[in-house]
């Protein structure tokens, strides 16, 4: 019996996972998801609504029984836990799972319209004490593009699948990302979140590959600021141990299906890539690099920033899984909700993202009630995040630390957590 998953592009197989794992690793076309006319809300039919990045329902390893390994004060976060997925679904309000289109696109608008707001202003101020304020919000705004594009790649931005790509096309282009590419991807990374091998974004390295980069890579990936600056050398050439491209159809990355849409998303990338350089001739170079340039570096490192501490930089080490031992639903419970202060509504809560990994259905609007109503389900698995101030510098802490301490993880072991490279600057033993 063929085995399925719900994704943006509707009900398929899964794809192909590389690279092939160590071990023996149920791989996603093994697991059996029973979808039922109560999980979907009616009958199976053509409904954008329901093609997005991660099943309703799916069996997990030893959900039933934790006791032996949670008992009375202690705690193992790599434990299985005593709940399905299917329970904190139905948790969550009914309303939370309704898309408004016009809700979406009025976030659009307003987010647009603060941009060019922004650069206006700018331009017409013209000095030192407000371009660096510019920076810092115009590459928020960015930052907070990038988000609707991608609830967009989700299906969450709304039921129509037509309106959810043009929307996307324009939002992400207009930052330089590849939409379709970045999309396919990033489903892969909901498909397998929480997986040593087949994770796709800011996945640990086993310890064999950690130990063959030679000491410059090293010290670009755990060095800072460095790896705030990873996103576009990640869109070329994804990270070490993975090769492809997110601009070329036929990489590993995409099915032999997709690359009209990777063709697609790669055109308007370029074509935004012209205008900013038509721009430049017009405006002048140095004009170009202050409006857009520069915010568009603040945003890579907002991206970045944002990216790495939802799935690093906890307190207590959190698990990794191989093999048997990973789930969809424990994958997921390795995420992280961080609190923004002020920044929270400007890039549309992405903060609070366990339930987005394990639900990206949900529109980000939805995403801090459906939370609330998760976590007597969730219990110990959740991880209250610390409440920030105004600006959320004290992230900056976990970072750090996070960027000292984790570093690879064993090449054997189906739960691992991540050890330090003594010989890494700033590493403790």
């Amino acid at each position: 019996m063929a085995s399925w998953v719900l994704s943006e592009c509707g009900l398929r197989p899964l794809p192909r996972i590389y690279p092939k794992p160590r071990t023996k690793v149920p791989s996603a076309t093994s697991i059996n998801l029973r979808i039922s006319r109560t999980d979907l809300g009616g009958p199976l039919s053509r409904n954008w609504a329901l093609r997005v990045s991660a099943p309703l329902r799916i069996q997990t390893v030893g959900e039933e029984d934790n006791k032996t390994r949670n008992n009375g004060d202690f705690f193992d976060p790599g434990a299985p836990p005593p709940f399905k997925l299917s329970d904190i679904r139905a948790a969550i309000p009914k309303h939370c799972w309704v898309k408004n289109p016009w809700k979406s696109m009025s976030y659009v608008v307003r987010d647009v319209a603060i941009a060019f707001g922004l650069a206006a202003a700018a331009a017409y101020l013209n000095n030192w004490v407000v371009w660096p304020l510019y920076w810092f919000a115009q590459s928020t705004m960015f930052w907070a593009l990038f988000v609707l594009g991608h609830d967009c790649g989700h299906g969450s931005f709304s039921n129509n699948h037509k309106l959810n790509s043009v929307a996307g096309h324009i939002l992400h282009s207009s930052i330089l990302v590849p939409y379709h590419g970045w999309r396919i991807s990033h489903r892969t990374h909901h498909q397998n979140h929480g997986h040593v091998e087949n994770d796709e974004s800011w996945h640990p390295l086993p310890e064999k590959i950690f130990k063959s980069l030679d000491d410059a890579t090293k010290k670009l990936r755990f060095t800072l600021p460095f790896p705030l600056f990873a996103y576009p050398f990640y869109l070329w050439s994804r990270s070490p141990g993975k090769k492809g491209s997110h601009f070329d159809p036929n990489s590993d990355l995409f099915l032999p299906n997709e690359k009209k849409d990777v063709i697609t998303s790669t055109l308007c990338w370029m074509a935004m890539a012209a205008l900013l350089v038509g721009l430049s001739f017009v405006l002048g170079p140095i004009q170009m690099l202050k409006l857009y340039g520069i915010p568009y570096w603040g945003f890579v490192m907002w991206l970045d920033l944002v990216t790495y501490l939802h799935h690093h930089g906890h307190d207590d080490k959190l698990p990794w899984y191989r093999g048997e031992e990973w789930s969809y639903l424990r994958g997921g419970l390795t995420t992280l909700d961080r609190d923004y202060g002020w920044i929270n509504n400007i890039h549309h809560d992405i903060g609070t993202h366990v339930i987005h990994h394990l639900f990206p259905q949900i529109p980000h609007y939805h995403l801090v009630e459906a939370t609330e109503a998760a976590k007597p389900v969730l219990g110990k698995y959740y991880k209250e995040p610390k409440k920030s101030g105004p600006l959320p510098i004290y992230l900056l802490g976990y970072l750090i630390k996070s960027m000292e301490e984790d570093h690879y993880v064993s090449d054997t072991g189906d739960v691992v957590y991540y050890q330090a490279d003594p010989n890494l600057s700033g590493s403790q033993k």
